[in-house]
């Protein structure tokens, strides 16, 4: 809650159990006065937020509380009763702008201020999701890029249809997002990029996501010198707001079309890792499970779209806003869980990207049977030992460059993203119990030390990060001492 808010709250609360002593020493007009001035002061300065309903109400009680200012004693039971009631309106009072507060973005640490732009990227092959065979691949890019100037306008944290996605997903109505409004981003559109040129970064986000959810991620890298392509996977993110005012949401019919009746697939992997099975007796059983599934062709068609992105690059550099900005020899990929996916998948077929990670996804899909052979990084959270570890199959050959696998203790799926700082109770969160700005900070400084090394070839030794934290777990493997 923000301060205002809690102060309105007090207030009225303290009224309302304590207006007997209090009338005796202040006169009504003065009550009055208090509070209306607390709530217009609130309004000015906080806004109206749906959040807050609860405690408006109680304000409303303790108002009329003073302007009526009563001497009779109400009954025992009656007593006991507006206690109950009370007690259950302070709860919701207090609870629901708790849980979903005008929550704080950690501030980019880097030396450059961030500015966001949106770009529509077109495209001449056919849109396999829609049912419309005239239909063409086009999705939205958010640009994340480095600044020197503030002079612009603040950018929203999350467009109207990833709202509205959003709210489809999780039961809400669109209108209860609203206070979405009033979080501070760091973040400034379309101000005018710094001068330089700047490597590459190609995100690719989870699924039924989508880019806006990672502005502590992606803002802190585009600080530390980085322009970072933002992918909106259309229909198979949670939304995206077009320039004609279109708004293209999560097709829930292809995905229940693309997944059914393809469990059985899965089956044998799930009680392979139940089973006694050593780890070689395991593998050829996970690997049909890996390269079948119906995930392995989400992966592929996610690919698909950060190689045409990569395709624009040079054209995208030689005119327009990013003109001479962008240093296209120097093209990393990443992205979380099945973006994360996609980002190795076109590391293995694009040789135009010089290094990739993945953050906590599955790499579903022709890695089984190879290996990388530039510079990856795989960021697991901390998934208990009795999950099916997927990966320990996917990455057997890992990287004839260099491969790092990491485990940052206490994290969970989510704590890559901005959702331990929009929902601050690890039960809904599922960000695991690591301090959300700490899992942040590790995992920010993770993945930029891994591009500066092999984009940037700075002389940056990753092991330092390992003796820096205490919860992150770091294993190194070079070409020449794969297992």
């Amino acid at each position: 809650m923000q301060n205002l808010e809690w102060l309105l709250l007090l207030i009225s609360i303290i009224y309302i159990g304590f207006n007997r002593p209090i009338n005796l020493q202040l006169k009504k007009n003065y009550v009055i006065g208090l509070l209306v001035g607390v709530l217009l002061i609130h309004f000015l300065f906080n806004g109206y937020r749906w959040q807050m309903i609860p405690a408006y109400f109680l304000w409303v009680i303790a108002l009329i509380t003073a302007i009526k200012q009563s001497d009779r004693k109400p009954s025992m039971a009656l007593k006991v009763l507006k206690i109950i009631g009370l007690t259950i309106v302070i709860i919701l009072a207090v609870a629901l702008p708790s849980l979903l507060p005008v929550f704080d973005l950690p501030e980019p640490r880097g030396e450059f201020t961030v500015g966001t732009k949106d770009i529509l990227l077109e495209l001449d092959r056919d849109e396999l999701i829609t049912a419309d065979k005239n239909d063409k691949r086009s999705f939205m890019i958010k640009v994340w890029y480095p600044s020197k100037s503030m002079d612009g306008e603040k950018d929203l944290y999350v467009d109207q249809a990833g709202r509205n996605g959003f709210a489809v997903k999780y039961g809400l109505t669109p209108s209860m997002l609203n206070y979405l409004d009033k979080v501070d981003t760091h973040v400034f559109r379309d101000i005018e990029i710094a001068d330089g040129t700047f490597p590459v970064l190609i995100f690719s986000h989870g699924y039924n996501s989508k880019a806006n959810s990672y502005y502590a991620l992606l803002s802190e890298l585009a600080s530390r010198g980085y322009v970072i392509f933002a992918l909106n996977h259309t229909y198979e993110s949670t939304g995206a707001t077009f320039p004609n005012g279109d708004l293209k949401y999560f097709d829930y019919e292809f995905a229940s079309q693309i997944e059914s009746n393809t469990w059985h697939i899965m089956e044998p992997v799930v009680e392979a890792f139940k089973s006694d099975l050593s780890y070689e007796e395991r593998h050829p059983i996970i690997k049909t499970g890996l390269t079948t599934y119906f995930v392995r062709g989400m992966v592929e068609r996610w690919a698909e779209d950060i190689v045409d992105v990569v395709d624009e690059l040079n054209q995208w550099n030689q005119e327009g806003f990013f003109q001479g900005k962008l240093d296209t020899s120097k093209v990393g990929v990443f992205g979380h869980s099945r973006g994360g996916g996609a980002a190795g998948e076109s590391l293995l077929i694009d040789d135009r990207i010089k290094a990739g990670a993945n953050v906590d996804g599955v790499q579903w899909g022709r890695i089984v049977d190879t290996a990388f052979d530039k510079p990856f990084l795989f960021i697991s959270a901390d998934w208990p030992e009795e999950k099916d570890d997927l990966n320990s199959h996917a990455y057997i050959n890992k990287s004839t460059a260099v491969f790092y696998d990491t485990r940052i203790l206490e994290t969970g799926h989510s704590s890559f993203m901005d959702i331990p700082f929009m929902i601050p109770l690890e039960a809904l969160s599922q960000a695991g119990s690591i301090d959300p700005t700490l899992g942040m900070e590790i995992t920010s400084n993770m993945v930029a030390s891994f591009f500066d090394k092999h984009l940037k070839s700075e002389p940056i030794d990753m092991k330092n990060l390992d003796k820096k934290y205490d919860m992150l777990r770091m294993n190194i493997y070079s070409g020449d001492s794969i297992p």
